[in-house]
């Protein structure tokens, strides 16, 4: 193992989030927040300090690495930008506490959007954008965007990179070079972003709450600015957030598809016509069974039952209104969106509807298999024949992330809260939704748990946002061990 070169490249990282950080103070200095400016700065020098000490000591190892390299970069990676970014919460004492100051960056980077502020409203404009730039940081992923912007040499070494932080159950290059697909993705991203602003402008809404909206719903995050969250926006806003969340979880090969004048690959995506239906039909029923709650005003109805949709099975968390009131049928409905999550490719989280579809052709495959058994039946998606490595890893993927839920959810359960709450707090987590349901629904936060709880839920944030893969095999001793 290369261990220089995993050095230069947490050094690197560590430098761009000095750079990341530049914005926020700007903001804190234009605001006159000399308390945050302060915090902000601080934390500037000790990343660049630390990243150039890093960079310097091992500058002559040269960027090329497999897969257990690519795996343990990104998952050290999020890791040391998590333990960092919690800096200028913690040093302006407005997050005093260091594991809540961790847990919140954790779930901005993350884009889950489970926070343990009780008033959002009462920090500071600089650390408030900050929040909210982590989203749109971790929305994409930020080892995508240094492979857009740094070369990593020639040999393809890269491409174990995009892998590993890439959500979905398989990562392919739009085109032959992997540091032009990572430019398109960031290209499509902010594309996007900026789309999502000018929208939200043009309905009154002030630029500053423009740019944190827009980065909660691009990285499909969910952290508010406000401490109603979306509530107190006109309708006009709230519908233009609904469609920019679905439109975020889309996965971006579609977009690219789109692009390159190849409508009908895109249109008939198989993955797309699952997401699109489970989301309009969600919309639908849910619509139905809160109507009384609406005194049979159907439009009202359909405008938060599409919103909470949308912000759920995205899985970025703004509300418009406390759905833990809504009647049993619906809250489940949630419940199931936060596992199905959104597209492979997207910014979105849970399992992903790609795995949904190959699981479901893979189990017609075994069903005629069993009914003949001198036959032969391979498991098609898209048009194509997936390989049995592929199929293998969704099953390794769904073992997984049930024994993780499991564990997760029997720590928390120290904490005595209610089975509703517990459950639907590592399910919010684990899928980087944010809101659950009972304690810990969109009317209330994470601040009563536990700090062991608080450590519990953000390595289940990290575990979901790195597809689970990269955070264990950094704990696995074999990992470690010297080739002999």
């Amino acid at each position: 193992m290369n261990r220089k070169m995993i050095g230069k490249m947490l050094g690197i990282l560590l430098l761009l989030e000095c750079l990341f950080l530049f914005p926020p103070a700007m903001i804190a200095a234009g605001y006159g927040e000399g308390r945050a400016l302060r915090a902000i700065f601080t934390s500037m020098l000790l990343c660049s300090g630390t990243g150039g000490l890093a960079w310097f000591l091992c500058r002559k190892a040269e960027l090329r690495f497999y897969a257990r390299e690519g795996f343990l970069i990104v998952a050290l990676g999020w890791l040391v930008l998590s333990a960092a970014g919690a800096l200028p919460f913690w040093l302006s004492g407005e997050i005093p506490h260091y594991v809540d100051a961790l847990f919140e960056v954790t779930s901005g980077f993350t884009t889950t959007g489970a926070s343990i502020l009780r008033d959002v409203e009462s920090m500071s404009r600089g650390l408030l954008f900050w929040r909210s730039f982590t989203h749109w940081l971790g929305g994409m992923g930020i080892l995508v965007f240094l492979l857009a912007v740094v070369p990593m040499g020639k040999g393809g070494y890269s491409v174990h990179l995009l892998r590993a932080e890439s959500p979905g159950p398989s990562v392919g290059r739009l085109v032959p070079k992997v540091r032009q697909t990572a430019a398109i993705l960031y290209l499509i991203y902010v594309a996007l972003t900026v789309l999502c602003v000018c929208f939200l402008l043009a309905g009154g809404m002030p630029l500053f709450d423009s740019l944190c909206t827009s980065f909660g719903t691009a990285g499909t995050g969910g952290f508010g600015i406000k401490n109603d969250s979306m509530a107190g926006y006109s309708p006009y806003l709230q519908s233009v957030c609904t469609v920019f969340m679905a439109l975020f979880g889309v996965n971006f090969s579609v977009y690219f598809l789109l692009l390159t004048g190849k409508f009908r690959q895109a249109l008939h995506s198989e993955e797309l016509g699952l997401y699109v239906s489970i989301l309009l039909g969600s919309m639908a029923v849910i619509t139905v069974n809160i109507l009384p709650q609406y005194s049979g005003r159907i439009l009202p109805a359909f405008h938060d039952a599409a919103f909470t949709v949308s912000s759920i099975m995205t899985t970025t968390g703004f509300s418009t209104v406390n759905f833990d009131l809504w009647p049993q049928l619906s809250r489940s409905i949630l419940v199931v969106l936060m596992v199905v999550g959104a597209c492979a490719g997207s910014t979105g989280g849970g399992i992903k509807c790609a795995r949904l579809v190959l699981l479901y052709k893979s189990l017609g495959a075994h069903l005629r298999q069993a009914l003949h058994p001198h036959s032969v039946n391979p498991v098609r998606a898209e048009g194509h024949v997936v390989s049995s490595e592929t199929l293998q890893g969704v099953n390794v993927f769904l073992s997984a992330y049930s024994a993780i839920a499991v564990l997760s959810f029997l720590f928390l359960s120290l904490d005595n809260f209610s089975l509703e709450t517990n459950l639907t707090a590592v399910l919010a987590c684990l899928n980087n939704i944010g809101p659950g349901l009972d304690m810990v629904g969109p009317a209330s936060n994470y601040a009563m748990l536990s700090d062991l709880s608080k450590l519990v839920l953000s390595l289940d944030m990290l575990l979901g946002r790195l597809e689970i893969f990269p955070i264990l095999i950094l704990f696995s001793p074999r990992t470690w061990r010297r080739a002999t």
